[in-house]
C-alpha cells in the first residue's frame, strides 16, 4: 500500500471522487482502495467519492493492494538507478536487456530487475510500472512507476513537457539545408512482422532532429520524440535516407552488434511535487567507440 496526502485547493473539484480524478488517481485505483484494504480519509474521517469537499480539506489516500502477476520473476541482475524517490525511479538500461518482459524470455527484463531489487529492499508492496519504454537493442534512460498512480499521472503528461532525447549514430551525411529540421511523416506497419514504415494511412509521427556532428560517411544526431510509435526514430531516419548503424532491420549493412541509439536525456515535472527533474547520462561506451572509430 502506497499513502497520498493532498490539501484541496481553489480550483479543485469539491466532490471526493472528481477530486482524486484530478489528482490523477484512475478510476480502478479509486475502486481498488474501497475493495483492497485501501482507505480514503477527509481530515482524518473516512469518506465515501460522493462527499462533498471544502477548500483546505485534507484527503489522505490509502491504496489497495496491488494484485501480483504470479508469472512475474523477480531478477537479482543489476539494476543501474539514475534517480529513486518513494514514487519512481530512473534506470539507464543497457542494450541487450528487454523492458517489459516477452512470453519468450520472462526472466531479465528491467521489470523483473525493479521486481527483484524492491524485493532485496523489502519494498515487496511495490509493483514496476513501466512508463518510459526502449527497444531491446536500444540503450538508455527508462522511467518506472513504483505503484499505478505514478503510472497515471506521468500518462497525463503532454510530449510538450515530457522530453525524451536521444543520440543517433546514421550512415551518411546531410546538406547544410538539412542539419536541423522536423520529420512529420504517418507511420504504420506493412504485413505481420514487426517491421514499421511511413505510410499515408499510419498514425501521425514527428520527430524533430540536429546533426551534432558529421565524418565522411557518417553523422551524430540528436532526435527528440514529439510522438511515441513503435520505430519512431529508425522509421524516420531511415525515411531520410539515414539509416542507424546496426539496424539491420532497416536496412543497414556494417558490423555495429545493435542499433546506434541511446536515450541519453529525460526532463519532465514531477507530477506529485510539480519540480521539474531534468537527467543526463553519457552515451554508451560502444556507441563511443564506433563514433572514435569512424572520425578516424
Amino acid at each position: 500500500m502506497t499513502l497520498f496526502k493532498m490539501v484541496v485547493k481553489q480550483k479543485d473539484p469539491k466532490k471526493l471522487g472528481s477530486f482524486l480524478l484530478h489528482q490523477g488517481f484512475s478510476k480502478q485505483a479509486i475502486t481498488k482502495s474501497k475493495n483492497s484494504n485501501g482507505q480514503i480519509f477527509v481530515n482524518h474521517k473516512r469518506r465515501y467519492t460522493s462527499f462533498k469537499l471544502a477548500i483546505g480539506d485534507e484527503v489522505i489516500f490509502l491504496t489497495g493492494e496491488e494484485k501480483k502477476n504470479p508469472w512475474l520473476k523477480p531478477s537479482n541482475n543489476k539494476l543501474d538507478i539514475v534517480l529513486e524517490n518513494k514514487n519512481y525511479l530512473v534506470v539507464n538500461k543497457s542494450a541487450g536487456v528487454l523492458t517489459i518482459p516477452s512470453r519468450y524470455e520472462d526472466d531479465d527484463a528491467v521489470v523483473n530487475r525493479a521486481l527483484g531489487y524492491f524485493a532485496q529492499k523489502g519494498e515487496l508492496d511495490l509493483k514496476p510500472h513501466v512508463v518510459t519504454r526502449l527497444d531491446r537493442n536500444t540503450s538508455g534512460l527508462v522511467l518506472v512507476g513504483k505503484n499505478a498512480v505514478a503510472h497515471a499521472r506521468f500518462s497525463k503528461l503532454s510530449k510538450h513537457d515530457f522530453i525524451k532525447k536521444y543520440h543517433a549514430i546514421v550512415h551518411g551525411n546531410f546538406n547544410e539545408n538539412e542539419l536541423i529540421g522536423l520529420i512529420d511523416a504517418p507511420i504504420g506497419k506493412e504485413g505481420t512482422g514487426v517491421k514499421r514504415c511511413v505510410l499515408a494511412s499510419g498514425q501521425r509521427s514527428q520527430t524533430e532532429y540536429k546533426v551534432l556532428d558529421q565524418v565522411p560517411g557518417a553523422s551524430l544526431v540528436e532526435l527528440r520524440l514529439l510522438t511515441g510509435r513503435t520505430h519512431q526514430i529508425r522509421v524516420h531516419m531511415t525515411y531520410l535516407g539515414h539509416v542507424l548503424y546496426g539496424d539491420k532491420l532497416y536496412g543497414a549493412e556494417d558490423k555495429f552488434n545493435r542499433q546506434a541509439l541511446n536515450c541519453y536525456y529525460l526532463s519532465f515535472p514531477d507530477p506529485f511535487t510539480n519540480e521539474n527533474e531534468t537527467l543526463s547520462i553519457e552515451d554508451p561506451k560502444d556507441m563511443i567507440n564506433l563514433w572514435s572509430k569512424l572520425s578516424k
